[in-house]
């Protein structure tokens, strides 16, 4: 089969499209010929070595097709059927193996396969977000770092559904009009003026929490427009890590701290199975719109990296698996 691999780490130009054994279905698992294959920010930290991936690399944290192989006692599963699933770095391909408990099932009545594809790995944290790291209350002060990207349009969406009241940070009128359509009240420019400071005027005791995935140029920021025992959600890298950080410098303000990782709220397959079908039901009844901004050709992943982190994007990301 065709995949994208990578025998060295670097930039977006390592990518390459080569030809791999086709995996089989062990006990429990199922091969899925992959439709769509989302593309997300933490492929390029693979790619360029901030995580790391043995060589050669592949990537791909979700995807979406139909069932190809069903290994054995898996049962409610069976070839031909349309799913989504995440995936575990191997996604980039025609043909992926993964845990048959970890697949969704998809009513292509109801939605799409490229938005089943497009909605789980930023769905799934954007849900995780508002409902385990920082429980999101009616009335909540909301800051969105990057609110019109992937995963910050949907935080905006679902904290708006829970009755908080959101500001997010862009960098163009065009993005600022993407989180508006999304529910944020208030937009900050942050190529024109300091988020911290735009923030107290819009509330002066600072935000209840901020969801940062920008890290390394934001997180100053992101601490200072908190008010008192407020919440900082880290969750992503897009402009480097965060350095360091002196627990001390939380105490004035009597703040909490939290680094999540998505799958640490997915460890068994009761809590996967809970947040999926609740994204599944948000975006089935129209409540969470999923938006697909360009589409990619296998052969152009590199492409697709280059736009991403050059946040040249407002949506989805989804690569074409011929």
């Amino acid at each position: 089969m065709r995949a994208v691999q990578f025998d060295q780490v670097g930039g977006p130009e390592v990518l390459k499209v080569v030809e791999v054994p086709r995996p089989t279905a062990a006990p429990g698992q199922v091969v899925v010929r992959n439709r769509w294959a989302g593309i997300n920010f933490i492929d390029t930290y693979f790619r360029s070595g901030v995580y790391d991936s043995p060589l050669p690399g592949s990537l791909g944290q979700e995807a979406s097709g139909e069932v190809a192989e069903v290994g054995e006692g898996v049962e409610g599963l069976k070839v031909g059927d349309a799913v989504a699933y995440l995936g575990n770095q191997d996604t980039y391909a025609q043909y992926s193996v993964t845990k048959a408990a970890r697949v969704a099932k998809i009513d292509t009545s109801k939605m799409s396969l490229e938005t089943a594809a497009a909605m789980l790995l930023q769905g799934l944290t954007a849900h995780t977000l508002v409902t385990r790291s920082y429980v999101v209350k009616p009335g909540d002060w909301v800051l969105v770092q990057a609110g019109a990207g992937g995963t910050g349009r949907l935080l905006v969406q679902l904290c708006r559904q829970l009755g908080a009241r959101v500001i997010a940070t862009t960098s163009t009128e065009e993005k600022a009009e993407v989180a508006r359509r999304a529910g944020a009240s208030h937009i900050i420019n942050y190529t024109e003026e300091s988020v911290p400071e735009a923030v107290h005027r819009i509330v002066p005791e600072g935000v209840h929490v901020v969801y940062d995935g920008v890290g390394k140029t934001t997180y100053a920021g992101s601490i200072a427009a908190l008010r008192r025992e407020g919440s900082m959600v880290s969750f992503g890298n897009a402009s480097g890590t965060v350095p360091p950080v002196k627990l001390f410098d939380l105490s004035s303000k009597n703040l909490l701290l939290l680094r999540p990782r998505l799958y640490g709220y997915l460890v068994t397959d009761e809590e996967y199975q809970r947040h999926l079908g609740e994204l599944v039901d948000l975006v089935q009844q129209g409540k969470l719109d999923i938006q697909v901004f360009k589409i990619y050709a296998m052969e152009d992943a590199a492409q697709a990296h280059m736009d991403l982190q050059a946040r040249k994007t407002t949506g989805k990301l989804l690569l074409s698996i011929p």
